[in-house]
């Protein structure tokens, strides 16, 4: 099986959540394991409580209770002490684009700990096996690894198979590039301006990626109409699509008294 090329260590990562909405759902389980260029792994796993219920549903998919967490910490309780360990790594999973590094991001505001993964590489292996074969993890994990996925969505079990998947694409794809940076832009992490997407880049301006001004310029919406940004900050979007918006809409506001000055 291939082994991977890494320049700097790469951390893969799954969640179980309270829910499938990235802006308002928590984490009840992580595992992150950590493969550094070297060979060797580091692990990072653990359970948390929620704060807040675990709907019936949730548990069905995961099996993890209210019960089973009520003595966890929070995730604000290990937000610092987890940013640290994963700093300077680059990050992959499965789905981890629209779901995991959102929810992540989300926890990590939450905890007042501010996110900044912009120099980093994503690599998300569900994409790759989207564009290639078109499954789900577990028919991924047989397809590509002839096993059959054991205690599916238990985060562990999910991370490791994502890991063995993408060293088996990586031996069946010839023209699929051993480099964390080429597999960031394979699997479309190239276009992120935030994590829910609802903004993308093109040629190298934030656009919007939503409703009535899909398509135009983030600065130009907010100079034409800068009443746009409030009702943004007051509604109910991510916590991280607001922080960038306040990125944006304070450059410009510094550009514009330089400008005056």
């Amino acid at each position: 099986m291939a082994e991977l090329a890494l320049k700097r260590p790469i951390i893969f990562f799954d969640l179980e959540t309270t829910g499938t909405d990235t802006a308002k759902d928590r984490i009840v389980e992580l595992a992150l394991i950590k493969m550094n260029p070297n060979g060797s792994k580091d692990k990072y796993i653990k359970r948390i409580n929620p704060t807040i219920p675990i709907p019936a549903s949730s548990t069905e998919i995961h099996g993890i209770t209210d019960e089973d967490v009520a003595s966890s910490p929070t995730f604000k309780q290990i937000a610092k002490e987890l940013y640290e360990w994963m700093k300077g790594c680059d990050l992959g999973g499965y789905n981890a684009t629209r779901f995991d590094i959102p929810v992540l991001a989300e926890e990590f505001l939450r905890a007042d700990v501010t996110v900044d993964f912009t120099e980093r590489s994503f690599v998300d292996v569900q994409q790759i096996f989207f564009k290639m074969e078109a499954r789900t993890l577990s028919a991924a994990y047989e397809f590509y690894c002839n096993k059959s996925l054991e205690n599916a969505h238990s985060a562990e079990a999910d991370t490791e198979a994502t890991i063995e998947v993408l060293q088996a694409q990586l031996d069946k794809y010839s023209d699929l590039e051993n480099d964390m940076k080429a597999l960031h832009n394979f699997t479309g992490g190239e276009g992120l301006v935030d994590y829910a997407r609802r903004m993308v880049l093109k040629d190298g301006h934030p656009v919007f990626n939503f409703g009535k001004y899909k398509g135009q310029k983030v600065e130009q919406v907010f100079t034409d109409q800068p009443q746009y940004y409030d009702w943004m900050m007051n509604a109910d979007f991510a916590l991280h699509t607001k922080q960038k918006i306040t990125e944006i809409f304070t450059k410009m506001k510094l550009k514009n008294s330089s400008f005056k000055s």
